[in-house]
């Protein structure tokens, strides 16, 4: 509503003052002054002004909740000094996850402002760029084929309009737009003078005012209703999987051990805090903050890349991804097509094709396309005689571009386009004396020509023409008896260094397949130029005639899809996904988008139209295959640099964790005091913080990789056993060889704890024996470090208030055995796990 009213049925000039504008838009100190007003109500908040909100979201485990409370009530009831430093450490905690979090979220945030999504406004009476999101009502806009718009706007002008409404209505087919007024009660579907955020333009020209923009809109209504998301990845889906499996663990091991103490008659606060504790250790409540750090660290080494990430989650589906499919133009070939001949029938070359073809680019005002750029560039010519009437554009239902000229003698309608889509159009054909004969005659000859010139690789477009007489408007309908006159051919070589480009995608286990609208014999030498010998191809109408499971059967073995219409590409992406593939699609144009949503992974361009760029889950800056491949490589890094922390968590970890519930059972005193298990888990925690800037070995990149439960449960069980089998043999000495008294036990297994789980880090990080795989320098530091604190903490100040006792050298000396045969231990039980996963076991 604008003041009580239906915008939609509102004249457009009352609506201008209402909104107090006009046809030229707002001046830019109106639109900031309005921007200040409509901020609140934008549908994206910055991330930057909800850092209170993430730091509360560092204390919603269930666990830490149970832990708070368990300590206030010991707080008043027990040792306030130990509530105290229970507090401290579970704060302490929250901060580091807290501080990573928001560093992450803030990196992520400054590589999304490097791919806008702009709309052309007026704006002091200037058509400028302004980011979508500082669109305001009042604000004047020009829309084009490939537009989104950034509000609910009403029409003021448009010319063939037809807009994509599928994402607010479900509409499948594009709606006809117009700006005459309707009446109040027009429901949304019939509202053709409104457009809405949320959909985009597909062909046409209009001029619309913004009416409403963010939660305002109807678009916006829903979204904050429904408080949508994003489908979940495979990645998403494997974290909240493996969360369950340690859940499940975590809830029967802690509950096991409360009983059992307190069947023991041990003091019932003590026992729950120690289990509770104990459920912290067991629990990697700094998972969120790895990923979120992995995941953003990986953004910025893609950024670098030129590949922006604008869904973090969707690295994993990258890395993960074994097919790509792409079209051919700007991808595999150049992109910077040349006009390589103007021919008549008789296939030479004819200055009135060249002409009449020169006259429609330079008249033509659509979306940008490399074609008629081609034709700009080729050779310029007068044009003082002639003048602009009318234009249909292009759309990919008629695959035809025209242009009404009034020349010197009469008004004359040009026509461009797909050859079949204009000999479907002409009467008749023009021959090099001037004579016409009736189309039925050369269109077999036509036909042959564009084979011949496809069958070298070049592409073909035919030109027509009608003489309008007087008529200065012009209709889809008028595209009709038409003269042709002869064919456009372009030359588009492919890239140099596309083949080794492929045969690198090939190697890191990414198979290419092209899915292109052209000609089937051009997509063919396309291929063989760049590598993809012997292509086995499907065309368009093969596809139609197929049903999904023949196409599933199919897609695998296809190199080309050509001939493609632009709602057959989904239906290839979903096949080629339902037969086990991670799809990731290269896509630029407005017909992609559908293709872009259907992918694992939707990857776009920065000079890309807005649609495209919105559906994308990765932008690249430049158009080319060689800045994927870096993409993937590092894609691949930040995954095996998350599951490096999940091996951790699920080895030394759980281990001590378990061991020492185990040992609670025969011990006639607690193994660690719970303000003792929570610095054992801070300390263990502070090495795997700096994983994300760890080195990955090259076999590790070299193949997709997926997330995996079983094979992490077989990883904690295999693992988890060995850090078991070497607590006990530490309870072992400690009490039966070396007899220490409770406090020296204590101080001994925390030495034996932090230090055996870090330095299980260095061992586990890599397939390799860990002594030729480099670890990156800010994990070995940080390893050391945390050592060091840890061998020193007991003879200091700080350790006797947490009760830890200095520890003879005997004791040292039995620990540090302990830790060398763990460590060589374990690296026997990693070569014969692995040796196990690579045999199929």
């Amino acid at each position: 509503m604008v003041n009580g009213r239906s915008f939609w049925a509102v004249p457009p000039d009352d609506l201008l003052r209402e909104l107090r504008t006009t046809r030229e838009g707002v001046s830019t100190a109106d639109a900031e002054e309005r921007e200040a007003t409509y901020a609140p109500a934008r549908l994206k908040p910055q991330r930057d002004s909800q850092p209170f909100r993430l730091l509360l979201a560092q204390f919603r485990s269930p666990i830490i909740l149970i832990l708070l409370f368990a300590s206030g009530v010991s707080f008043f009831l027990a040792e306030r000094s130990d509530a105290l430093i229970i507090l401290s450490i579970i704060l302490a905690s929250a901060l580091l996850s807290f501080w990573q979090e928001y560093g992450a979220a803030q990196a992520v945030a400054g590589l999304l402002a490097l791919v806008q999504i702009t709309s052309q406004t007026w704006r002091d009476g200037v058509l400028c760029d302004v980011p979508a999101d500082e669109i305001v009502p009042g604000d004047v806009v020009e829309l084009s084929a490939g537009s989104s718009l950034p509000g609910d706007a009403r029409l003021l002008d448009a010319k063939d309009l037809f807009v994509d409404e599928a994402t607010l209505t479900g509409e499948t087919y594009p709606v006809e737009k117009s700006a005459a007024t309707l009446t109040a009660d027009a429901p949304l579907q019939k509202r053709t003078n409104s457009l809405f955020l949320g959909t985009h333009v597909v062909s046409g020209r209009a001029r619309a005012v913004v009416v409403f923009v963010g939660k305002d809109t109807e678009f916006g209504r829903i979204a904050h209703r429904m408080r949508l998301r994003a489908p979940e990845t495979d990645f998403e889906r494997g974290v909240r999987r493996f969360g369950y499996l340690l859940l499940e663990v975590t809830l029967l091991l802690v509950l096991s051990i409360f009983a059992v103490n307190v069947y023991l008659q041990r003091p019932v606060l003590e026992s729950f805090l120690f289990s509770m504790a104990l459920a912290v250790g067991l629990t990697p409540q700094l998972l969120p903050a790895i990923i979120s750090v992995n995941l953003s660290h990986g953004a910025k080494r893609m950024a670098q890349q030129k590949v922006v990430v604008k869904r973090l989650a969707s690295i994993e589906n990258f890395g993960s991804m074994n097919v790509l499919c792409s079209d051919k133009t700007g991808t595999l070939t150049e992109g910077s097509m040349g006009l390589h001949a103007a021919l008549n029938l008789e296939g030479q070359p004819s200055e009135k094709v060249l002409f009449l073809a020169y006259l429609n680019a330079m008249f033509e005002t659509g979306f940008p396309n490399p074609l008629d750029e081609a034709l700009r560039r080729h050779r310029s010519f007068d044009l003082t005689a002639y003048r602009k009437l009318e234009e249909e554009p292009y759309d990919f239902v008629r695959k035809r571009l025209s242009i009404l000229v009034a020349t010197p003698q009469t008004h004359l309608l040009i026509t461009k386009g797909a050859v079949e889509s204009l000999l479907a159009v002409c009467l008749d054909a023009e021959q090099t004396d001037g004579t016409v004969v009736p189309i039925d005659q050369v269109q077999s000859r036509v036909r042959q020509q564009v084979r011949e010139l496809s069958a070298q690789g070049f592409r073909t477009l035919g030109l027509a023409c009608r003489d309008m007489g007087a008529i200065d408007r012009v209709s889809k309908e008028q595209e009709a008896a038409m003269t042709f006159l002869g064919l456009l051919v372009f030359a588009d070589p492919p890239k140099p260094g596309i083949a080794d480009t492929i045969a690198t995608l090939k190697g890191l286990g990414v198979s290419l397949k092209m899915v292109t609208g052209d000609q089937a014999l051009v997509a063919a030498y396309v291929g063989r130029q760049v590598g993809l010998a012997n292509p086995r191809l499907l065309t368009g109408s093969d596809l139609r005639g197929m049903s999904d499971d023949a196409l599933r059967t199919r897609a695998n073995g296809v190199d080309i899809f050509a001939e493609i219409e632009p709602n057959q590409k989904d239906r290839i992406i979903l096949a080629l996904r339902a037969s086990g593939n991670v799809v990731g699609y290269l896509g630029d144009g407005i017909n992609d988008a559908p293709a872009l949503h259907a992918a694992d992974v939707g990857i776009s361009v920065d000079s890309a139209v807005d649609v495209a760029k919105e559906a994308a889950d990765l932008v690249l800056l430049e158009h080319d295959l060689g800045v994927l491949v870096q993409g993937v490589r590092e894609g691949r890094t930040t995954f095996a640099n998350t599951l490096k922390y999940v091996f951790m968590a699920t080895s030394a970890n759980f281990g001590n964790m378990f061991s020492m519930a185990g040992a609670s059972l025969f011990l006639p005193f607690l193994p660690l005091l719970p303000k003792q298990i929570l610095l054992t888990n801070v300390l263990t925690d502070l090495p795997e913080m700096t994983i994300a800037t760890d080195r990955v070995d090259r076999e590790l990149i070299d193949r997709p990789r997926r997330w995996d439960i079983p094979f992490i449960r077989r990883f904690m069980l295999t693992f988890g056993f060995v850090s078991s089998i070497f607590d006990y043999l530490t309870f072992g000495v400690l009490l039966l060889v070396l007899h220490s008294t409770t406090g020296q036990f204590r101080t001994g297994w925390f030495v034996e704890s932090v230090l055996s789980a870090s330095l299980i880090v260095l061992v586990i990080r890599t397939r390799r024996p860990c002594y030729t795989s480099r670890p990156s320098a800010a994990l070995l530091i940080t390893t050391l470090l945390t050592g060091c604190v840890t061998m020193l903490l007991p003879v200091t100040p700080i350790g006797t208030f947490l009760g830890f006792e200095p520890l003879p050298p005997i004791f040292w000396l039995a620990l540090m055995g302990i830790l060398f045969a763990y460590v060589v231990a374990a690296e026997l039980a990693k070569k014969q796990f692995y040796k196990r996963v690579d045999n199929g076991g």
